[in-house]
């Protein structure tokens, strides 16, 4: 981790203040966590899941609506790193570096192979080594979780990417990391497999930009995600002006294992 690195602070989360092609040539090892407004408010009532995050190596900025926040807060964001663009420029970055070999782990049976074959394809060699799908509830399940280990030890993969949703998958990685012996890098990427695989898709560059790409999968998916946008997340608001005003205090504070 480059200790000097600049951060952000929203709510109870230190985000990394630093353009893309800058953390790209930074990020060398250690755990990656892109963090949007969703995982903020699950931070709020989830210590273990606040835990994990704030003691990952790196956390950035995965959505516009925190780059406006961060301007609102006086302490600007320089760039907004999402998941689902960095994981490709990733794999583009290091095309020629054989050092770096991905285990992609997440989405639907057989969607991950897809990715990892069109993404070998795309850059030219098999950057990625192996690609799996977990079963649902794999989390939960030990023995399933030892036999993932176990497939990632014996794939050569010195870089984990774990697409299987939040808090899910920074659980996961905090929880094994140790026992992944060659792995240096991990990353969280949420739906960037399905995004890749082209089975979700993306908002318009114009609504990113926006930081409307929220209302675009709520359009898109509204029976899974009315509540999270619309309920869960809302909350953000007041909490954000708390803090603009020295009013917000941390839920989790002095509670850190």
């Amino acid at each position: 981790m480059n200790d000097k690195m600049d951060f952000v602070k929203i709510l109870n989360i230190d985000l990394n203040n630093e353009r893309r092609d800058d953390f790209l040539a930074a990020f060398c090892e250690g755990f990656l966590v892109p963090v949007n407004v969703d995982m903020l408010m699950k931070m709020q009532n989830d210590k273990i899941f606040w835990n994990v995050c704030q003691s990952a190596e790196y956390r950035v900025c995965d959505s516009q609506i925190l780059m406006y926040s961060s301007r609102f807060l006086n302490t600007s964001i320089v760039e907004k790193i999402s998941g689902s663009d960095f994981f490709p420029e990733f794999c583009q970055y290091h095309r020629s570096n054989p050092q770096i070999k991905i285990f992609l782990l997440g989405a639907k049976d057989g969607v991950a192979e897809t990715v990892r074959r069109r993404l070998n394809e795309k850059i030219g060699r098999e950057i990625i080594v192996h690609a799996h799908s977990p079963s649902f509830g794999f989390e939960k399940d030990e023995i399933e979780c030892e036999k993932i280990v176990e497939l990632i030890n014996n794939s050569s993969a010195t870089v984990l990417a774990v697409g299987v949703g939040a808090p899910k998958q920074e659980l996961w990685i905090s929880k094994y990391r140790r026992e992944l012996t060659n792995v240096k890098m991990f990353m969280a990427i949420g739906a960037t497999i399905d995004f890749e695989a082209g089975n979700v898709k993306r908002a318009p560059e114009w609504m990113s930009r926006s930081g409307l790409e929220w209302l675009y999968r709520l359009m898109s998916e509204p029976r899974r995600l009315w509540k999270r946008y619309l309920i869960d997340d809302m909350p953000f608001i007041i909490l954000l002006l708390k803090q603009k005003f020295g009013l917000y205090a941390n839920p989790h504070k002095d509670l850190r294992k």
